[in-house]
């Protein structure tokens, strides 16, 4: 299987100031809980944000360069059995390629970077 260049993180921005500040994203409850940090590919982002944080406001999409996380970065069957990437470590910002908002429009729907088609 050839390994998705790019898998993306949803996170509050409160969650991501924590990890500026310490060099490293150690995940959130979810990922503390499970044991991983559960990751998405930019075909699957979409549906993991209308899932999981529906009108939640305050959310970055973190894109990150899959080719540094080495072999702790496992894509598992998830959701609908699809293969979602997970990191059995913790997150280091060196693999981060970018951070953008994903505000909510009038309606409460997340608005997407243009990056992502």
């Amino acid at each position: 299987m050839s390994v998705t260049p790019v898998v993306y993180k949803i996170v509050t921005e409160a969650l991501w100031q924590e990890a500026r500040q310490s060099g490293v994203f150690r995940g959130a409850g979810i990922d503390l809980k499970d044991n991983f940090i559960h990751l998405s590919t930019e075909r699957q982002v979409r549906r993991t944000v209308a899932l999981f944080f529906a009108g939640q406001p305050g959310l970055l999409l973190i894109a990150i360069d899959s080719g540094k996380l080495g072999d702790k970065l496992i894509f598992e069957p998830s959701r609908d059995g699809d293969l979602f990437p997970h990191l059995y470590a913790e997150l280091p910002l060196s693999a981060v390629i970018w951070e953008r908002p994903l505000p909510l429009d009038d309606a409460g729907q997340h608005i997407f970077p243009e990056l992502l088609s």
